[in-house]
């Protein structure tokens, strides 16, 4: 199992709506709208890494406003 936040940037002024609409998605845990460089952070859980790419991140770019995202994998020691 991979746990990954994907860290978002928006257009202006969609932050919101990109949120909601990101955390509709079945395997994202949540999605937070938040200030500074990036808009929205969501946490996701995939199976593998290969999963995480086309069954969330692929969604998550496909949401209308987003322009960029950031996916950083949680390491579990």
């Amino acid at each position: 199992m991979i746990t990954a936040y994907i860290l978002v940037q928006t257009e202006s002024g969609k932050g919101a709506s990109v949120g909601k609409e990101v955390a509709a998605i079945t395997q994202v845990r949540s999605a937070d709208v938040v200030t500074g460089p990036y808009d929205v952070i969501a946490l996701a859980d995939a199976e593998n890494i290969e999963e995480l790419g086309r069954r969330v991140l692929a969604k998550v770019q496909a949401v209308d406003g987003v322009t960029r995202t950031l996916t950083c994998p949680a390491i579990h020691f």
